[in-house]
């Protein structure tokens, strides 16, 4: 594997399965420090083992709890190189903006979007004090494209995170601080196989658009995760990054 992230500094949320996980592999493979946070102190703690990293266990939603997640980052390692903002929920109870109550609304709203601006805001003056840095926030192509299956919340929460990164990527270009948003079609995790298998009509419903045929294994998100973190990317930020298997692009799909 190539050494692209050589002694960089990475803080990845919601490391502990799916996207997180292989994602924090995939940096440490390419030899980042990670940093694994985590709600669930069983997952966080065997992801940290499993990409010889540091655990932290974090409410994401708890704004001192994420400072002190970036602030103990820097104690341990003198820098915060790569925030991968990933921490995220789609529960069952949001659905149509029919059916879908306040408190739902709230809960995804701050899992899925303050979580990130919290996060962004404790990343960053650490990555001033450096000159530069990579963030990277989970979004989704629902915040590019709307969908009848509605997953209201999550989808205005995804088009938030969409918004906010692109400002943000605008505002810290100057101070070498980039800032993009990851949009990932759906991709085979946990959660999804979750989601889907109570519900096997909704999922063959979403598969027939994808042009490729199939979803998203975790693996080929975090190989956009560590484009993203490293100089490869060296000049991409404020933009909306798809790797969706062509469902943005499409019109109809192959027989």
């Amino acid at each position: 594997m190539v050494q692209r992230l050589q002694d960089r500094v990475a803080v990845v949320t919601g490391a502990g399965s799916g996207i997180g996980l292989a994602s924090a592999k995939r940096l440490a493979s390419e030899g980042a420090k990670v940093v694994v946070a985590d709600v669930d102190p069983v997952a966080g703690a065997a992801a940290a083992e499993a990409v010889g990293g540091r655990f932290e266990q974090v409410d994401v939603t708890d704004p001192a709890a994420v400072e002190a997640l970036f602030q103990n980052t820097f104690d341990a390692f003198g820098s915060v190189d790569i925030a991968f903002n990933n921490a995220g929920i789609s529960p069952p109870d949001d659905d149509s903006i029919l059916t879908t109550g306040l408190d739902a609304w709230r809960k995804v709203q701050e899992v899925n979007l303050t979580s990130v601006y919290l996060c962004c805001k404790s990343a960053i003056p650490f990555m001033q004090r450096n000159g530069k840095g990579s963030i990277i926030n989970t979004a989704s192509f629902v915040a590019v494209m709307g969908a009848a299956t509605s997953q209201i919340s999550y989808t205005a929460s995804k088009g938030g995170v969409l918004a906010m990164s692109r400002e943000l990527g605008v505002q810290f270009a100057r101070e070498g601080i980039r800032v993009n948003a990851l949009c990932p079609g759906p991709v085979n995790t946990p959660l999804l196989q979750e989601l889907f298998a109570k519900d096997p009509e909704r999922a063959a419903r979403r598969l027939v658009h994808i042009p490729m045929g199939r979803f998203a294994e975790p693996e080929e998100i975090a190989a956009a995760v560590a484009f993203l973190a490293s100089d490869d990317s060296s000049f991409i930020t404020a933009s909306q990054f798809l790797v969706d298997g062509g469902i943005a692009g499409a019109y109809v799909t192959p027989l």
